[in-house]
């Protein structure tokens, strides 16, 4: 299966270690098809250029079986990338720490997306392997 991890990069990288996790667990089955995500040297403001990272994100979202999504650390672009995946019909799976962050009603609220709640990486890297078994 092809995954598109989302978490966030220019919205603050707070959370790269364990996006670099979060891959990892999913690359034990599955092909990540956004692994930069999780490079904890990935600066938030990239060199490629905007319209080349735009192009090959919505290319690999069109790519991708499942998107699946960290969505603690507050992220434009990642919302973008849940909206797009939602208007291709890919399944999405979206995480999140609660005792840290509300999660936008906008996401909550769309019964269209798979909501998961965790406290910490254990119990995120637990849910996430148990996905698709």
């Amino acid at each position: 299966m092809k995954i598109y991890f989302a978490g966030s990069i220019r919205g603050g990288r707070k959370d790269a270690e364990l996006y670099r996790k979060v891959i990892a667990a999913l690359k034990e089955k599955h092909q990540v098809l956004t692994e930069h995500v999780g490079d904890l040297s990935l600066s938030t403001m990239e060199d490629k250029g905007d319209k080349a990272i735009y192009e090959q994100d919505t290319a690999w979202l069109r790519e991708c079986d499942v998107v699946v999504a960290e969505c603690t650390q507050v992220s434009l672009g990642v919302g973008y990338e849940l909206a797009y995946a939602e208007a291709h019909n890919k399944e999405v799976h979206i995480f999140y720490r609660p005792n840290e962050t509300q999660l936008s009603a906008m996401l909550s609220g769309d019964d269209y997306f798979h909501i998961h709640r965790y406290n910490d990486e254990k119990d995120i890297l637990t849910q996430v392997r148990a996905l698709w078994g």
